[in-house]
C-alpha cells in the first residue's frame, strides 16, 4: 500500500494513515497528547494549561478570493489553539520556498500573516527557511506551530446529550471559493474564502455560556468534523437542514461543480456544542462579533450513534464522513 492524495484530505482515508503516523510510544507529556487526535495538545505546566499545535499549509492557488496562503497559515494555527480554549501567545513559521519564487509575493504573504496576528494579539517569534530547486517543489509550503494558554481546556470529544449544536457562520465558503477560482468561474465577488483568526470570537462565546466541545470544520468540512465529534463522544447528533447557513451563491456554485458544501473546507468557522440553557446566550455572543453574524443553532446532541439530518421535506438521512476532501490542496 502506498500514500495517495486522499490520505491527506481529512476524511476517512486520512484516518487510516493516521494509524501509522501516530504510532508513537512517547506521545504524551502528562496532559492531552497525540493519542487524543484533537486540534492540539495540552501540557500542564506550573498550574497552567499550555496548548500546543502545529500545521502545514499548501494552497493552490496561493492567492485566492478573500485570502492567501499566509493568512491561512496563521489563522489555521490560531484557530486550532482556540478550539482547545487556548488564548494564542506565540507562533513559529517554517517556509519551504521553490527557487524562482517572486520576492514581491513573499512580501505580500508576510504582510498578510502580520495582519492576522494583529487581529488576535499573538506574535510570530521564531522560524526557519529552506529553498529548494524548482524541480523538487512547485510552490511555497508554510508550517506554523503555536502555543497558547487555556483557563479551561475544551475538547472535541465532550458532546453531552441535550447539547445544542451551533455553527458560527455560513458553511462551505472557503472550499467553494478555491474551486470556483480554479475553474475560472466569475461570481462577481459573491463567493469569498472565510479565512479568519477566531480567537476573539471564541473568547466571547466561552464567556457567554457552558461550552462542552468545539471544532473547526477544515479538511473534510462540516460533515467530517461533526462526525468526528459524535464518534469520539459516543453520541448521536440530529441536524436540521433548514437551519444550516449556506449562502445561495455557494449552494449554486457547489451544484455546478457537483460538490456537497458540507464536505468542503472552512477556514473561519467553528462548531460549538453548548449546554441547552446557555445556547441562546452563546448564539447572541457569536452574532455580536463580525465573524459570527451568521451563526445559527442547527441541531441537538442525542443518544445513539451517527449524524442524522432532518431534511427540508421532512425525511431523514445520514450525514456520512467523506472519504476525503473533494477539493485538494485548499489548506
Amino acid at each position: 500500500m502506498k500514500v495517495h492524495l486522499m490520505h491527506g484530505a481529512g476524511g476517512e482515508a486520512m484516518g487510516e494513515l493516521l494509524g501509522t503516523l501516530t504510532n508513537f510510544r512517547h506521545s504524551n507529556a502528562g496532559g492531552i497528547g497525540l493519542e487524543a487526535l484533537d486540534d492540539g495538545a495540552v501540557i500542564p505546566l506550573n498550574g497552567q494549561n499550555i496548548v500546543f499545535t502545529t500545521d502545514s499549509h499548501v494552497v493552490s492557488p496561493i492567492f485566492f478570493p478573500g485570502g492567501d496562503i499566509g493568512r491561512i497559515a496563521v489563522c489555521g494555527t490560531i484557530n486550532d489553539l482556540a478550539m482547545m480554549g487556548g488564548r494564542p501567545i506565540a507562533l513559529s513559521c517554517g517556509m519551504i520556498i521553490p527557487e524562482g519564487f517572486e520576492i514581491a509575493d513573499l512580501e505580500r504573504i508576510v504582510r498578510s500573516m502580520d495582519a492576522a496576528l494583529e487581529e488576535c494579539g499573538a506574535s510570530l517569534v521564531t522560524g526557519d527557511t529552506k529553498v529548494l530547486e524548482r524541480s523538487a517543489l512547485d510552490s511555497i509550503v508554510i508550517n506554523t506551530a503555536g502555543i497558547g494558554v487555556a483557563d479551561r481546556v475544551i475538547r472535541d470529544s465532550d458532546l453531552r446529550e441535550g447539547d445544542r449544536i451551533i455553527v458560527s457562520g455560513t458553511i462551505g465558503d472557503h472550499g467553494i471559493a478555491i474551486m470556483a477560482h480554479r475553474e475560472g468561474f466569475d461570481f462577481g465577488g459573491q463567493i469569498q474564502s472565510d479565512v479568519a483568526p477566531l480567537w476573539t470570537l471564541v473568547e466571547r462565546a466561552l464567556a457567554a455560556g457552558d461550552i462542552h466541545a468545539m471544532k473547526d470544520p477544515t479538511r473534510g468540512g462540516f460533515a467530517n468534523a461533526i462526525n468526528e465529534m459524535a464518534a469520539k463522544s459516543g453520541k448521536g447528533v440530529l441536524i436540521e437542514e433548514e437551519r444550516l447557513p449556506i449562502r445561495k451563491s455557494v449552494r449554486s456554485a457547489a451544484g455546478m461543480l457537483g460538490i456537497d458544501p458540507l464536505e468542503v473546507a472552512n477556514e473561519g468557522k467553528v462548531i460549538v456544542a453548548v449546554a441547552p440553557q446557555d445556547a441562546d446566550a452563546v448564539l447572541a455572543a457569536l452574532r455580536a462579533h463580525p465573524y459570527g453574524r451568521d451563526a445559527a443553532i442547527i441541531g441537538t446532541v442525542t443518544e445513539g450513534r451517527g449524524v442524522i439530518m432532518k431534511t427540508a421535506i421532512g425525511g431523514e438521512r445520514f450525514i456520512e464522513p467523506p472519504i476525503g476532501d473533494p477539493v485538494p490542496r485548499v489548506c
